[in-house]
């Protein structure tokens, strides 16, 4: 599956436009996370315990959009966008979504 944040593929040609594919996870802190987020946050710089979860959330998030994708049929998925909205205190979706496409 090819997939992109531009408008084309280079050197390909679409030749039909599925729809929307979507892909998209909800992911909560947990406590042992939060506990050692809290003491970073006294120190500062990077909260690297968070920074894997969203970079785990994204990659699920775009798994699922290719897994949409080829339920479509698509060969290719074109600008796609990822965006993060908070559910509820302490837990956000990640939403990955873009155009499927058949290519020539």
């Amino acid at each position: 599956m090819i997939i992109s944040t531009t408008e084309s593929i280079p050197n390909r040609e679409i030749i039909e436009t599925l729809g929307i594919a979507r892909g998209s996870t909800v992911r909560a802190r947990n406590i042992g996370r939060d506990f050692f987020a809290g003491l970073k946050n006294i120190v500062g710089g990077e909260i690297e315990e968070y920074t894997k979860l969203q970079a785990e959330a994204r990659e699920q998030a775009l798994q699922r959009l290719m897994a949409d994708a080829n339920k479509l049929g698509a060969d290719a998925v074109v600008n796609i966008r990822i965006t993060t909205s908070m559910i509820l205190q302490g837990a956000s979706e990640i939403l990955a979504y873009g155009t499927a496409v058949k290519l020539k």
